[in-house]
């Protein structure tokens, strides 16, 4: 049986054998499991990662192991930091965070390793210059876990340091560019910009969805731009961004940054930019962003567009009245023969009543003759809302529109 079997169905034991294996690699993902599906009060497999960390004839395994021990808590990883530097759990945080960044200047890099990680999950930044000085650490894999442990804390005296990093090998440019996000400051962020055109999709992917964090419009235009990436994740990221952006903009750049970001999206082909706006409205947790979603589909998408027409549609009945109002004014820019057709599919009484009555609204002020004839089998409905919104229509399509 694999070892992929075994963490499936978490026989640890089994997982703890292959930790002898004479075969690095298999020794390596073993560890990598345990750190998964392993309990931090099993001390047989704490005591079998320990070993490998700190004896294993393989770097890449003794790293697994480090890693491994700190994907079970902080309880096991102490156990390995303990041997070093006589921490116990007695001891104040600022006391265990001076003995951890002691341990950053070890011999063995794995114990560079646990420290940095280690580091990483004190709630305190008295570490956090020693993390500093551990980004041009010798060993790429105690560089990597510093530039982790560094984006735990919003603090700007990373940033050089984790710019410095992109130079570095692959993974560990990848780390320093997800710190920078998670810091998340304007000065944080800039040094993203310049990743939006590397050769790394990764590396891509991660400067465009973390940029939507930004206070400021610098980004919108970047972050269009990445719209015509050859990745779909970047380009999905890139949307995603757009929108956050105009949530986190102060109200007084607000309407610049709308103007900017719809002059932007207009010159992008229409699905890549309809496809995320769509799931965002249809599926975002956040009112603002299901907001910005639907004010820039009416301004962005194609009348013809039959996903961004029924998102819009299906808005008119969210939670937040701004986003079922934006969706409203949406759907009377867009207009034409298929709005017309999936808001007369809303008047049905298994719809919420605030949701057909904007439909009626939008219907008076985009419909035809046929559009008239439907509105008038509801001039009796029992929403008064509905009658009400049903009279105004049928008075305006009469005589001949708004």
């Amino acid at each position: 049986m694999s070892l992929y079997q075994h963490s499936r169905e978490g026989n640890v034991e089994r997982l703890r054998d292959a930790i002898g294996s004479d075969s690095a690699a298999v020794r390596k993902r073993a560890a990598e499991f345990l750190g998964e599906v392993g309990d931090a009060d099993d001390q047989a497999t704490v005591d079998v990662l320990l070993r490998a960390a700190t004896s294993d004839a393989d770097a890449q395994v003794r790293g697994a192991a480090v890693d491994a021990l700190d994907e079970l808590g902080e309880s096991a990883l102490e156990q390995l930091l303990s041997e070093l530097t006589g921490t116990n759990r007695s001891d104040a945080e600022w006391v265990t965070a001076r003995k951890f960044a002691r341990a950053l200047r070890a011999d063995r890099p794995e114990f560079r390793m646990a420290a940095a990680n280690a580091l990483g999950r004190l709630d305190d930044t008295t570490g956090l210059p020693h993390l500093v000085e551990a980004l041009s650490d010798e060993d790429p894999r105690v560089r990597l876990r510093a530039c982790q442990a560094c984006g735990t804390f919003a603090d700007a005296r990373a940033v050089p340091g984790l710019k410095e990093r992109f130079d570095d090998e692959p993974r560990v440019r990848r780390a320093a560019a997800n710190a920078l996000g998670n810091i998340g400051t304007d000065r944080a962020l800039a040094p993203l910009l310049d990743l939006l055109d590397d050769p790394d999709e990764s590396l891509r992917r991660i400067a465009a969805g973390a940029l939507g964090k930004a206070n400021n419009p610098e980004p919108v235009e970047p972050l269009a731009r990445a719209l015509g990436d050859e990745s779909a994740t970047v380009r999905n990221a890139a949307v995603y961004s757009i929108i956050e952006l105009l949530s986190n903009v102060p109200t007084r750049q607000s309407h610049a940054v709308r103007d900017r970001v719809v002059t932007e999206l207009k010159a992008v082909d229409d699905e890549t930019v309809v496809e995320p706006l769509v799931e965002i409205l249809s599926e975002g947790q956040q009112s603002r962003q299901r907001r910005n979603a639907a004010w820039i589909l009416g301004r962005v998408a194609e009348p013809r567009s039959t996903d961004a027409v029924e998102a819009l549609a299906a808005a008119l009945a969210d939670d937040d009245p701004q986003t079922a109002q934006f969706a409203a004014t949406s759907l009377k820019s867009l207009s034409g023969p298929i709005v017309e057709d999936r808001l007369l599919d809303r008047l049905g009484t298994e719809h919420p009543e605030d949701a057909r009555a904007k439909a009626v609204f939008v219907l008076g002020q985009i419909g035809g003759q046929e559009t008239l004839t439907r509105l008038e089998e509801y001039a009796d409905d029992d929403s008064q809302a509905v009658r009400r919104r049903v009279f105004s229509a049928v008075s305006k399509l009469r005589a001949g529109g708004p």
